[in-house]
């Protein structure tokens, strides 16, 4: 399997990779999380009121949209300052990142997603949109993560495949993963 990620530069200073996230942030929310489901909405109204309503939605909607989007930010920067690179693939990060919430979880970013997605379903009670996070969590899971877990198994080696043994990608750890210490050869 061929790999499609590129290392982010390395003389980018730490403001510029932020920057990046940042930008990338604002780009993927407002497409995967506004525009699109805004036309699953209007879809929905096209076809008649097909929305769902219980109590609570909206809050409900809100406090997962900030629980979702503080992991997020929390890991995307995370990534940039340890990492030394972004979440894209052709601005990849150069350093395998085992810290913050990546202790726990392989891919915190996804779930983060995931979750904002389920939030604005929740939060405008669209059928539509909560088939649309369930149909990117099986593409995301069943096409995009083995091609990110390859091409991170090529670059990080055994550093990766130890982590990849010992965290899962959807569901937390309960203590943070401490990568193994390597030994060093003595050369008496």
């Amino acid at each position: 399997m061929k790999t499609y990620f590129v290392p982010a530069a390395e003389d980018s200073p730490l403001w510029w990779i932020l920057l990046k996230i940042f930008l990338q942030t604002t780009i993927f929310w407002g497409l995967f999380l506004f525009v699109i489901p805004g036309g699953l909405v209007w879809l929905e109204q096209l076809w008649g009121e097909i929305h769902f309503h219980f109590s609570g939605q909206r809050i409900l909607g809100i406090v997962l949209f900030v629980l979702g989007g503080s992991l997020g930010l929390m890991s995307g920067a995370i990534m940039g300052i340890y990492g030394r690179g972004t979440p894209l693939p052709l601005d990849s990060a150069r350093q395998l990142v085992i810290v913050g919430p990546y202790r726990y979880v392989r891919n915190p970013m996804a779930i983060a997603g995931l979750t904002q997605g389920i939030a604005v379903a929740f939060y405008v009670g669209s059928w539509l949109t909560l088939i649309y996070v369930i149909i990117g969590f099986f593409l995301w899971n069943y096409y995009v993560r083995p091609i990110e877990e390859h091409d991170l198994l090529l670059r990080f080696k055994e550093e990766y495949s130890d982590y990849r043994r010992a965290i899962r990608c959807w569901i937390p750890r309960i203590r943070g993963y401490d990568p193994p210490v390597k030994k060093a050869h003595n050369r008496d």
